[in-house]
């Protein structure tokens, strides 16, 4: 492989894998260092590279995180992630604060509907204040995290959702709603509802909005002093009758649909 090439090809590598996953571009330079120098094969490199990020995921970076004020997300009981990959992608860490609200909320949950467990999406990385978690505009200090929907299939509650990902299959608004994604997308803000057209929507229709689950949810965060903002879509706050919290607030079109997911975050 020429020089130009080789070069160009892992450093967006390192790229994608510090945008991605904010450490993973360190190890793999580190590994592609060790990697010429011992002249070892891709195989071998692949591996160790796999074996390193892996063990500083699980077992190094929740050490190191409180010296930057952030805590790792539980993996198991009434919190937990809906996908593991956002785990495996350092982007489930959050102040304590966070954590410990979230814990306690969690729990009064689940007393009042047994069985349920609250699914958290993206967080935030584990180092340092203003490094972007991508494609997030905020989640950057520990403060903020993105929680699904409860949906129930066949009229039975389930903690799983339409989305494996948990983002991009939308709760649209009615006839006489405020109709937010069709203004910002007339507006020009195209990125508005981009993920309908990525996420499959196949579940769309098998899964049913858990509403007393969802705005129970909402409720507690609400009413929690700590909590600073909560965004949802303005036709749900009007539907679920959410009127007087003013905390649950518009998040604007320079954003994305907030019809599928709850953001919340603390002061």
């Amino acid at each position: 492989m020429k020089k130009p090439l080789f070069f160009l090809l892992h450093l967006g590598l390192i790229l994608l894998l510090t945008v991605s996953t904010q450490v993973g571009g360190i190890i793999y330079f580190l590994v592609l260092i060790l990697a010429l120098t011992l002249k070892l094969s891709r195989a071998a490199s692949i591996a160790i590279f796999l074996g390193i990020y892996v063990l500083s995921t699980f077992l190094v970076i929740p050490l190191i995180a409180p010296i930057f004020g952030r805590t790792a997300l539980p993996l198991t009981g009434n919190l937990r992630p809906l996908n593991f990959g956002t785990c495996l992608l350092n982007r489930h860490y959050a102040t304590p604060e966070l954590k410990n609200q979230m814990e306690t909320i969690c729990d009064k949950l689940a007393a009042k509907f047994k069985g349920t467990s609250t699914k958290y999406l993206d967080a935030n990385f584990p180092f340092v204040n203003e490094f972007p978690l991508f494609p997030h505009l905020s989640h950057n200090d520990g403060k903020k995290l993105d929680l699904a929907f409860f949906y129930n299939i066949d009229h039975k509650r389930t903690n799983k959702a339409p989305s494996f990902i948990g983002y991009g299959v939308y709760e649209d608004p009615r006839n006489g709603e405020s109709d937010y994604p069709t203004d910002c997308k007339q507006s020009g803000y195209w990125q508005y509802d981009l993920l309908s057209s990525i996420v499959p929507q196949w579940n769309k229709n098998r899964y049913k909005l858990d509403i007393d689950r969802t705005r129970e949810l909402i409720r507690l965060l609400a009413e929690d002093e700590l909590t600073s903002k909560i965004f949802i879509e303005p036709h749900l706050k009007q539907r679920w009758k959410l009127n007087k919290y003013d905390n649950i607030r518009f998040h604007g079109c320079q954003s994305v649909r907030h019809d599928d997911h709850i953001h919340t975050q603390i002061k």
